[in-house]
């Protein structure tokens, strides 16, 4: 299944088009998401620690704007955003 993740901040340096898409598995959950992105910047920018921290420091919102946890379940072509922390916190 597809998804779409807008970027925002300093995540938009993961991707040109400030999107990233992923295939991921169907019943995955945003722990899920995290993980793969992970995957994602360890193959396209050589392990960077500091994309890693901005991945696991962040909140991501549904298409609603809400704030979702870990636990949120992700549907097929859904889109959602990473929203990093400003000013370091």
């Amino acid at each position: 299944m597809n998804i779409k993740i807008e970027l925002f901040g300093a995540a938009r340096d993961f991707s040109k088009q400030n999107i990233l898409e992923l295939n991921i598995e169907n019943n995955s959950s945003l722990k899920d998401i995290r993980a793969k992105m992970i995957e994602y910047i360890k193959k396209n920018f050589g392990n960077n620690e500091n994309y890693i921290r901005i991945i696991n420091s962040s909140a991501f919102s549904s298409k609603e704007n809400i704030i979702i946890s870990d636990n949120y379940k992700i549907t097929n072509n859904e889109k959602i955003a990473i929203i990093p922390p400003i000013g370091g916190g």
